[in-house]
């Protein structure tokens, strides 16, 4: 067997990035958790000494935690003065959490898709599923964390605008169910922007579900915004003006039969939104970092979750907007459109 030398060293330094990234995603859930992040932004250089009393935290883990950092480039390191630097661009996606693009609490899904990678590798001997329930806490808040910001960012200044018409309905006064809201984010964060309509949440994972309930109380939409345990195929309700799928069509057994229900409850002048994570219709399209995360979390959390279900062909999170697009036809929508996509997700338009 003759060996590429160069090559081998190339792949070599490839692994090694990626075990650093893997090892460093513990750094960042421990920046986010001890609030590392925040005590950094918008101060201005810092020594470990000065972070660690800023934070509470004991210098010398402070230390080493910063020289990781450095060393990633999270961080900045100034040599001659010995200070580190969070610099005001990566604050947005490690201490803002009202940033478009801030991400730190999506390591939490990193750790928990290692606490279950026995049970994933059983999963791929057996062929059975894993649900969603089944997972621990840092799933749905890591996920949550991920998707939350571009909802904030996108949806209601620029993805409901796109939709023909449903804006002004909403304003007006519309009926919306969100299928698979999870902890509520994107519910409420509509009916935050839309006071005169009705939200309604549906999801099949109560735990979810009561913390949506809680999350709506303290963001004073409880009276304007209903949370139900229900599953896609199953939840209440008819003469929907707008019903959204929020990056959850693809974890589900049965997305035909999810969308055969909405059509159903929809009006007949109704619209459905839906939101899924972005990639291209063939696997080529989809080699990118984007990607390669998107696999991953397909692989372990989205797939597992259709084949619990009895999901007998399982979409996937990078199914592809013309998949997509034959899944809602197949549930007797007549118009599927393109109207917005971000670097995370694609988003359609879906009327009958």
């Amino acid at each position: 067997m003759a060996i590429d030398a160069a090559k081998l060293d190339r792949f070599s330094g490839q692994v090694v990035g990626d075990l650093a990234a893997a090892f460093s995603g513990v750094m960042v859930n421990l920046g986010h958790r001890l609030g590392l992040y925040r005590a950094m932004a918008g101060a201005g250089p810092m020594t470990s000494a000065a972070l660690a009393a800023r934070a509470g935290l004991s210098e010398r883990y402070v230390r080493e935690w910063l020289n990781n950092q450095a060393a990633g480039g999270y961080v900045a390191y100034d040599a001659v003065a010995k200070t580190y630097l969070l610099p005001d661009e990566h604050a947005l996606v490690l201490a803002e959490r009202e940033s478009a693009v801030f991400m730190a609490p999506a390591f939490d899904a990193a750790s928990s898709i290692w606490r279950a990678v026995d049970r994933t590798a059983e999963a791929f001997r057996n062929g059975d599923g894993i649900g969603w329930h089944e997972h621990d806490g840092g799933v749905f808040c890591g996920i949550e964390s991920f998707f939350r910001p571009g909802y904030r960012a996108n949806l209601t200044s620029t993805w409901i605008p796109a939709l023909d018409g449903v804006e002004k309905k909403l304003r007006v006064g519309a009926s919306v169910a969100d299928v698979g809201c999870g902890h509520g984010a994107s519910t409420i964060v509509m009916a935050e922007a839309f006071p005169n309509s009705a939200f309604y949440g549906f999801d099949y994972h109560a735990a979810s579900i009561e913390t949506a309930r809680r999350r709506a109380r303290d963001t004073g939409m409880g009276h304007r915004v209903a949370f139900e345990v229900a599953d896609a195929r199953g939840y209440a309700g008819a003469g929907y003006d707008l019903i959204c799928f929020m990056d959850c069509l693809h974890d589900l057994g049965d997305p035909v039969g999810a969308a055969r229900h909405a059509r159903a409850a929809l009006a007949p002048d109704g619209t459905v939104l839906l939101v899924e994570p972005f990639a291209g219709d063939a696997v080529e399209d989809n080699l990118n970092p984007v990607g390669r995360l998107y696999y991953a979390l397909s692989t372990t959390l989205c797939t597992p979750n259709a084949v619990s279900q009895n999901g007998r062909d399982a979409l996937g999170a990078q199914v592809g907007e013309a998949r997509l697009t034959e899944v809602m036809r197949a549930a007797g929508f007549g118009h599927v459109r393109r109207i917005a996509e971000t670097a995370f997700n694609i988003v359609l338009e879906v009327r009958p």
